[in-house]
């Protein structure tokens, strides 16, 4: 029902949008620029935000029956209509809302290496204010008093400790809230003026529901960790499942919104002749199972902090005096010590982690040679200097036993990483066919 109402706001609103620019042009049709000219401005910073060579679309007729996407006579499909500005103003609060769940998931990575995340023991979908009065205070210190995480972990703990992790908790919470906010404000707002495509609206109303969602599933995870262990000489963590469910979901959140941003900013890859743009092909076919490489070693990472194996085999390369400890498969069935076992869970990101530096390092040697635009060569650059200050930053992370500066970095390091790929494989798409047949074989040098 809510998919149906909102294609056909949009709908709606594209259509009064499209007889305001007839009206206004006098004309049957908007003006189609230069293509070439966005992908040129691209090498210079990526500077995508000033398209005054940007396409305009061109609609056909006046019927209220929108495309599912604007699209040109020549097949480029644009994410937003009414020109530049319209553009400009859409890529800014993308790329914003991006940027919030960048900093959700710095955040969360704080709460959950300061132990924070177990001190607030209720959850509200809306959230309610913090204690403000010392019976306030004293009331939530009793409800965590009663969890297991107090009981034998910080038994003896103050007032004002518990002060300090249900700040930290609180923060992490309202900030998700704020985030929903500031999305969904501006998104009413892009609707009514009718900025968006049908298209560009479905999208971002499933990362929405995504997000809302993520509030559930973070609720969902504390609350394995509210439950009695198994065993009295366990300590009382949250799943290590749920935790992983919870920041892969930020993840693609995250992933999501920049992609988009990216698309509606810059409708056209960098590209400048038609070698450029075969380079940028070969390029694509090995990103695409690098970046896979770099999503599945991040979500390992996920379950290293799930299980607390970070605290585990301090020394590196070797673990403690081996190099594959001895029960790394001692769990039954076999599948559990992937995702349970200390042992194999830490090995296997070790693994995965070198295996990301060293096929980044291919990509790099691979595409040395060819030719390609200075903005993706650029961009591959930077992928591998990323990834091995990634890799720098989780050795020290483990040779200092999670100090929370350090893993909050190496978290937040694992999302740059993946922001690279993204922007990277973005880079490289192929240009619509209007771009092509505008390209010269070879690109002009100054």
């Amino acid at each position: 029902m809510f998919g149906g109402r909102l294609v056909s706001i949009l709908r709606r609103s594209q259509a009064q949008n499209r007889i305001y620019k007839l009206i206004r042009d006098g004309s049957s049709s908007s003006r189609v620029s230069d293509p070439s000219s966005a992908s040129s401005r691209f090498s210079h910073g990526f500077n995508s935000f000033n398209h005054k060579g940007s396409h305009i679309p061109s609609f056909r007729g006046m019927s209220t029956t929108a495309a599912v996407c604007v699209e040109n006579k020549e097949g480029l499909k644009l994410l937003v209509t009414a020109g530049p500005r319209a553009q400009k103003m859409v890529g800014i609060w993308l790329f914003g809302s991006a940027a919030w769940v960048f900093s959700m998931v710095v955040l969360g990575g704080v709460t959950r290496l300061t132990r924070s995340g177990l001190s607030m023991t209720d959850w509200k979908f809306t959230g309610s204010l913090p204690p403000l009065s010392d019976e306030d205070w004293l009331l939530e210190f009793e409800k965590y008093k009663q969890s297991p995480e107090y009981k034998r972990v910080n038994k003896g703990m103050n007032i004002e400790d518990f002060k300090f992790i249900y700040w930290m908790e609180y923060a992490h919470r309202m900030w998700g809230r704020a985030l929903g906010i500031m999305f969904a404000l501006p998104f009413s707002y892009f609707l009514r003026k009718g900025y968006i495509t049908v298209r560009l609206g479905l999208r971002l109303s499933a990362l929405f529901a995504l997000g809302a969602g993520q509030g559930l599933i973070g609720w969902w995870m504390v609350k394995s960790g509210l439950e009695e262990p198994a065993s009295e000489y366990v300590q009382p963590r949250v799943s290590p499942y749920r935790l992983t469910a919870h920041l892969t979901s930020a993840f693609v959140i995250y992933c999501g919104l920049f992609w988009t941003a990216l698309s509606v900013v810059m409708p056209e890859p960098p590209a400048e002749s038609v070698a450029w743009v075969r380079g940028a092909a070969k390029v694509k076919r090995l990103a695409l199972p690098v970046s896979l490489l770099v999503g599945i070693t991040a979500v390992s990472g996920a379950f290293v902090a799930g299980n607390d194996a970070g605290h585990a085999y301090n020394t590196f390369p070797k673990m403690g005096d081996m190099w594959i400890p001895d029960d790394v498969f001692s769990m039954k069935p076999l599948i559990r010590n992937f995702f349970e076992n200390t042992s194999t869970v830490q090995l296997d990101h070790r693994i995965l982690a070198t295996a990301t530096l060293i096929s980044i390092g291919g990509l790099w040697w691979s595409t040395r040679k060819l030719d390609i635009h200075p903005a993706v060569r650029s961009l591959i650059g930077s992928t591998l200097g990323m990834a091995a200050l990634q890799v720098t930053l989780g050795i020290s992370t483990l040779l200092s036993y999670v100090p929370v500066s350090l893993g909050t970095a190496h978290q937040a390091g694992a999302l740059t990483l993946l922001t690279f790929m993204i922007l990277l494989n973005h880079t490289t798409r192929r240009p619509s066919m209007s771009l092509l047949k505008s390209l010269p074989s070879v690109a002009r040098t100054t």
